[in-house]
This record gives structure tokens, C-alpha cells and sequence, in this order.
């Protein structure tokens, strides 16, 4: 991502020193730190919902490509996307069913 090397991060370290001194210097590297875990985490977080997304989608345009099969005679990777689709049904259904027996 950043091509920074080492005689980068020395002058940046050297800079830091001077401006900060070393009585801030450990807590604004602290802060730092704390700053880039926490984009990280965020980033990391908004991947995972961009894949869930875009399997959601795939999982509904092939539940589309069933539907106008009528469900019959569907392709291995079609079946595959309906079954997991009634997996899917069936544990969201699964408390309620639950609770009727109570």
C-alpha cells in the first residue's frame, strides 16, 4: 500500500522526536496505534459485509434462475444455492417453531 522504507521511517521517527519531545512522543505513538487498529477494524468489518452482500445477491439471482426452472432439473451449483437458501429458511424458522410447542 505505502512504499515506506526504513531511512523514511527513521526521518519520520527523528521529526516526531523534535516536535513532540520524548515525553509525548510514547503516547502519541500509543494514540497512533490505537488510531490504526481501529480503521483497520473498521475496514476489515465493512469487507466482510460488502462479501455477505454479494453472496446474498448471488444466492438470490440464482434463486431467480430456479424459480424459472420451476425448481426442476436445475443445475448442481442451482440446487446448491436453493438448498443452502432452505438452511437458511429453516434456522430463521427455527425459534418460532419453538415457541408454538411451548
Amino acid at each position: 500500500m505505502f512504499d515506506i522504507g526504513f531511512w523514511e521511517l527513521l526521518v519520520i521517527g527523528v521529526m516526531a522526536l523534535l516536535v513532540l519531545g520524548p515525553e509525548r512522543l510514547p503516547g502519541a505513538i500509543r494514540s497512533t496505534s490505537r488510531v490504526i487498529k481501529q480503521v483497520r477494524g473498521v475496514a476489515t468489518g465493512f469487507k466482510q459485509e460488502v462479501s455477505e452482500q454479494l453472496r446474498i445477491h448471488e444466492l438470490h439471482e440464482n434463486l431467480k434462475k430456479a424459480e424459472e426452472q420451476d425448481l426442476r432439473n436445475l443445475s448442481p451449483e442451482l440446487q446448491e444455492a436453493v438448498d443452502k437458501l432452505r438452511e437458511a429458511a429453516d434456522s430463521v424458522n427455527e425459534p418460532y417453531k419453538k415457541d408454538k410447542d411451548v
